[in-house]
């Protein structure tokens, strides 16, 4: 694969890069590695193999109507024991830190700090297919500029926001800065932006198809209804209602959940998402990417459509290339603030293996003003 993208500046931290092969095994994972055409040529090899017979469409019929018991299981097997909670995502998402300050309304998106942070770095897991990602630390992740393109418009979208809160009484009618975590699972989202958000103002909607996931979330102890609603929903269901109005979210948080929708149906999902923004509002996503080691490591059998597959436990996965999602968004009418991949070698030094990762991080934004 092609060396770092230039839109990634090299930052002191979460740059860890291998220069040396020798010093492989003296820390748990590398940054931003580059792949030699061998590497990729391989790699495009294994997913032609493992995607060359497809399931039966009766099959995958099946999978896609019974989507919802598979995740319910998922989690009820699993609860609150598989992903680690995202303690990292303050630093790729700043937008989310707890900087804001209630009477700044908009413009307190300003304030955001640009110190870089050391993290502790975890190695992301595979089990049975789902792969969780491991902490990390990105420090500036284009922060100066995405910050100070948001604070010219807080004025106008504080505005905006007002006149959209007298549309009705709903959950979090009255809070100044909204966020919707979509596929909210066990709450590995959730939980660290409440924990560490200290905001009044701020208000954190989720949802999860499964209504085991959702049941989990509001049983935790942490769970705050003053400050959190969280609700099921079928992303895939046009008629499924949204307990907020068009136009009043600050945020909409994909993690990991785009990916498990039937391809046909992700437009749809991100223009109905889309609506949910205000002007200047923006949704961060991070997913996985092409090639990734989980992608890898499917087998025959197991592939429903091109980079498309099931898992052994019945849910499913999709792994996306940049140009993909790209399209996704800007043909649901937003712009591009950034999207990046984000390669990594993980390395567990007690086995002496190497994995390969890579992951999709996007920021898109709804435009201030009317596209022409």
């Amino acid at each position: 694969m092609a060396a770092p993208s230039a839109e990634w500046p090299r930052r002191r931290f979460g740059q860890r890069l291998l220069t040396d092969p020798a010093r492989l095994f003296q820390h748990n994972a590398w940054d931003n590695v580059e792949w030699s055409e061998e590497q990729e040529a391989s790699a495009r090899s294994k997913v032609e193999e493992n995607s060359s017979h497809l399931l039966p469409q009766d099959k995958q019929e099946e999978y896609e109507v019974n989507a919802k018991r598979y995740w319910d299981d998922f989690y009820k097997i699993h609860e609150n024991g598989f992903f680690k909670d995202r303690h990292w995502l303050f630093t790729e998402f700043p937008e989310l830190a707890p900087s804001r300050n209630s009477s700044q309304n908009g413009d307190s998106l300003c304030e955001f700090s640009t110190k870089e942070e050391s993290n502790s770095e975890g190695l992301g897991r595979c089990e049975n297919g789902h792969c969780s990602v491991g902490n990390r630390t990105e420090g500036q992740l284009n922060l100066i500029q995405s910050t100070a393109e948001v604070c010219t418009e807080d004025l106008a979208a504080q505005e905006h926001r007002e006149l959209k809160q007298r549309d009705g009484d709903y959950p979090g009618s009255a809070a100044s800065y909204r966020v919707l975590e979509v596929g909210c699972g066990a709450g590995n989202t959730v939980f660290p932006i409440l924990q560490t958000n200290n905001d009044p103002g701020l208000f954190v909607y989720c949802c999860d198809f499964s209504t085991t996931a959702v049941d989990l979330v509001q049983n935790n102890a942490e769970y705050d209804s003053s400050r959190c609603f969280a609700f099921v929903h079928d992303l895939c269901n046009d008629q499924s209602p949204f307990p907020m109005p068009e136009e009043s979210l600050d945020i909409v948080i994909l993690i990991f959940v785009l990916s498990a929708i039937l391809p046909e149906k992700m437009q749809s999902v991100v223009t109905r998402l889309s609506r949910l923004l205000r002007p200047g509002g923006m949704i961060l996503l991070r997913d996985y990417g092409r090639y990734d080691l989980a992608q890898l490591r499917f087998k025959k059998g197991q592939c429903l459509s091109e980079n498309f597959y099931v898992r052994g436990d019945g849910t499913r996965v999709y792994f996306f290339t940049q140009d993909e999602l790209d399209h996704l968004f800007t043909t649901a009418g937003l712009e591009k603030v950034q999207n990046l991949v984000d390669r990594r070698l993980q390395v567990n030094r007690g086995k002496q293996m190497t994995m390969y990762r890579v992951w999709i991080q996007c920021k898109y934004r709804r435009p201030t003003a009317p596209q022409p």
